[in-house]
């Protein structure tokens, strides 16, 4: 039962972060939203930034999950796979729950590279381009890391541009220039 509290109270958490941003939204806000006591928050948690870092933890694993197995139903081949990361992104992009990306908000919040928050962002991105270079090693590229970095660049530059300048071909207008970065990165 305890863990249940705790895993409503880290949901509605994101769920009010990922809307209404990490400092706009007060503990007193995120425990009436979920209905429960501040006593719960605080046996399961010693301050609201470790219930920050918990949200992040969520997102981290149910986003790295979602995509992964977007990016692989999407297409069969790593090649193809490199180019379905920018139509997985566009289809969340197109969601309802799309409110930009919590890890870059979070970091543009907690911006001090010290801080755990910011640290727990920067891990996100590097797990994702981890897996930006495995499928670039997958597809042959002769410089993974590298084609994965650009790769990674590409997509916060279109979660950005979704996101601050409503551009709704902001996936596909990356999934162009990735396109151009395969080929050199493959030959």
């Amino acid at each position: 039962m305890a863990r249940s509290r705790r895993e409503h109270l880290v949901d509605t958490a994101l769920e009010l972060f990922s809307r209404e941003g990490y400092h706009a939204t007060g503990i007193d806000r995120i425990l009436a939203e979920a209905g429960v006591a501040k006593m719960t928050l605080y046996n399961h948690f010693r301050s609201k930034d470790e219930l920050i870092l918990a949200t992040l933890r969520r997102r981290d694993e149910r986003f790295r999950n979602w995509f992964m197995r977007a990016v692989e139903g999407r297409a069969k081949t790593p090649r193809a796979r490199l180019s379905a990361i920018f139509d997985v992104l566009q289809q969340w992009f197109d969601s309802k729950e799309f409110n930009g990306c919590t890890f870059i908000n979070a970091s543009a919040e907690f911006g001090r590279p010290d801080d755990p928050i910011h640290g727990a962002c920067a891990e996100h991105q590097q797990l994702v381009q981890g897996y930006l270079g495995e499928l670039a090693a997958a597809a042959g590229a002769t410089d993974p890391e590298a084609l994965a970095e650009q790769l990674m660049l590409l997509m916060e530059g279109a979660i950005v541009m979704r996101h601050t300048a409503g551009r709704r071909d902001a996936a596909q207008k990356a999934r162009g220039a990735a396109e151009i970065l395969v080929e050199r990165a493959l030959d």
